[in-house]
């Protein structure tokens, strides 16, 4: 391929336009800590809007209800318009969103507030990685979404303790006061930095259904959904099953699996242009060989935080891998509402995973959480494996 490529008119570098990209990622970023801040402030939170604890977990779990619900109709309601513009609108209602949860003392308006900035939330899943893809060469798609989904990594390995940590210095009306202000920032640096991209004309958008019958999409989503089911199981309990484990010292647990994601996120970028398919494999199978070692070993600490490093690096590195293996699959120009479709069924796999967990905790205990995990991943495994042709090339295909 030539040193630029011709997307949709635009000029593409073949370098990495790395400001841009950071753009993106920062978009990432505020999304997840948007999302996730409130899950540790409940104590603080609650006297200031006269509920109780429960009833503010529920701006957390609204998010998650209004992403989910919102993704693809919404994708799909505006995919003809210009792209820079639907990218500064969600970051905008990021911004609306968080300032009215600063200064409220109203629950109701709070909550309505909460639903919002998960409506842009799913808007702005879905449109993430097509936006990177589309603004480098095929040969670099891979890193560009690497970098761009490193957002995530880095939000909950740094920004949510520091985000708790500022809440906890000034308040935390001040706390999603600065995230307001971040996403007034971003819109800037995404006018400034960030390339435009027109819409889908009428005459050239793909049905839905199309998009999802397109070859490798559904396998794609399959693997979606089982991997997120499997993590969520143990990831969401994982404070019980550490208990379990003799261990009891979460906090140190969940640091070695956050830097452990970082690692593997990097890795992931050096690798998924070149060998998607194996590294893609390598991950899944390390996640699965992680739930068979903390089943019966998980009592000796050595084990249970190698075995958690492991997990971080597999995992840290998979949703790139899958994300990007979604994008060659649709193609760029169908990737938002392929995303849209990726992004509900991630939602339903952290819903379904963390239900799944929660009964097998209840009804058989924390030790057979890996035991529920390891088939759920090894489901993805066999995916990607019967997957090759269309889904999980050993090549990455270029349009």
């Amino acid at each position: 391929m030539s040193t630029a490529s011709m997307v949709k008119g635009t000029a593409v570098p073949a370098s990495l336009p790395w400001s841009g990209l950071l753009a993106l990622s920062t978009a990432a970023f505020t999304a997840v800590l948007t999302e996730l801040l409130p899950a540790g402030l409940l104590p603080r939170i609650a006297p200031a809007l006269g509920v109780s604890e429960a009833r503010v977990g529920f701006l957390v779990s609204g998010y998650a209800a209004a992403s989910f619900v919102a993704a693809i109709p919404l994708t799909a309601l505006l995919r003809g318009l210009p792209r820079r513009r639907v990218l500064i609108g969600a970051l905008l209602g990021f911004a609306v969103a968080d300032a009215v949860v600063a200064v409220s003392s109203s629950y109701a308006l709070t909550f309505a507030a909460r639903l919002l900035a998960g409506c842009v939330g799913g808007l702005l899943w879905a449109m993430l990685a097509g936006y990177a893809a589309r603004m480098v060469p095929a040969e670099r798609r891979g890193r560009a979404i690497a970098v761009v989904l490193a957002g995530i990594t880095v939000a909950l390995s740094l920004g949510v303790p520091a985000g708790t940590a500022l809440a906890g210095a000034l308040g935390w009306r001040p706390a999603f006061g600065v995230l307001a202000g971040l996403a007034l920032l971003l819109v800037g640096w995404v006018r400034w930095r960030v390339p435009g991209f027109p819409g889908e004309p009428p005459h050239a958008r793909v049905p839905l259904a199309r998009v999802a019958a397109l070859p490798g999409v559904r396998a794609i989503l399959s693997v979606t959904l089982f991997l997120l089911l499997g993590h969520q199981v143990m990831y969401t309990y994982v404070a019980p099953f550490t208990a379990h484990a003799g261990y009891g010292r979460t906090g140190v647990v969940l640091l070695v699996f956050g830097v452990a994601t970082v690692a593997g996120i990097w890795i992931t970028g050096v690798l998924v242009d070149r060998h998607p398919r194996a590294t893609l494999l390598a991950a899944l199978a390390l996640c699965a060989a992680v739930m068979l070692a903390l089943g019966p070993y998980a009592g000796s600490p050595a084990v249970l935080l190698g075995a958690v490093a492991l997990w971080g690096l597999a995992f840290g590195g998979a949703p790139t891998l899958i994300q990007t293996a979604l994008v060659d699959a649709s193609g760029p120009a169908h990737a938002d509402l392929a995303t849209s479709l990726q992004t509900t069924v991630y939602n339903a796999g952290i819903a379904g995973g963390s239900l799944t967990g929660g009964l097998v905790l209840d009804g058989l205990g924390a030790g057979a959480l890996p035991w529920t995990a390891l088939p759920l991943v090894v489901g993805a495994l066999v995916t990607v494996t019967a997957a090759r042709r269309h889904a999980f090339p050993a090549v990455r295909r270029e349009p």
